[in-house]
């Protein structure tokens, strides 16, 4: 179970940072209530990671050679996949990634403002945060990679630890976003999460050994 959370909270707080659920929050939480956004946001990705973990252990139901194998060449595919993009990502177009990244989601959020009435509640503000992030957040990386981690893994520690990994990035995009919205590297970012993703691949191929 240990192994589970430690894998599930390093891989989800490795590639959210920077990703464009993290400026969803940040941008919402610069007008809106802070609580409410943080709130909204991580009970829909919460609600992700479950559906992630339920859809990981149903496939791990299927014969394990399978899914072992399977496991294997997910992680070992998005890790070298991140490697080749973080090495096509030069220093001038570090900024420009994260930037495109923050103007998607500020087109999302705008969208969505104009479809809520201007007097926002507590109600509006969580639903239009969980909307917003759970919609983002359906079909990325990190939805496919907690359904790989589950598949071969502890189910609660995987959904603890992915969980609480984007709870922590939520809470980095809410408080202080803006501020470091201009000191992250997409480049180290995506660099940083292809390692991770080989290594458990490496991890999930050893321990099948």
């Amino acid at each position: 179970m240990l192994t589970a959370f430690t894998a599930g909270l390093l891989l989800i707080t490795v590639s959210e940072l920077g990703d464009k659920t993290f400026f969803i929050a940040m941008i919402l939480a610069m007008h809106h209530s802070r609580r409410w956004v943080f709130t909204g946001v991580v009970a829909a990705l919460a609600a992700m990671t479950i559906i992630s973990v339920l859809f990981g252990k149903a496939v791990s139901r299927l014969p394990e050679v399978y899914t072992h194998y399977a496991v294997i060449v997910l992680f070992i595919f998005f890790g070298i996949k991140l490697l080749y993009q973080a090495s096509k990502i030069t220093a001038a177009a570090d900024k420009a990634e994260v930037m495109e990244e923050m103007e998607e989601a500020k087109a999302a959020v705008e969208k969505a403002d104009l479809q809520l009435p201007k007097r926002k509640t507590p109600l509006s503000i969580v639903s239009e945060a969980f909307v917003l992030t759970f919609m983002a957040e359906w079909g990325d990386r990190t939805q496919i990679a907690t359904i790989a981690l589950a598949a071969g893994k502890n189910a609660i520690g995987v959904t603890i630890g992915a969980i609480l990994g984007h709870a922590i990035c939520a809470a980095i995009a809410v408080i202080g976003g803006k501020m470091i919205a201009g000191k992250i590297s997409e480049r180290q970012l995506t660099f940083a999460g292809g390692c991770l993703f080989l290594i458990f691949g490496v991890v999930a191929a050893i321990e099948g050994v």
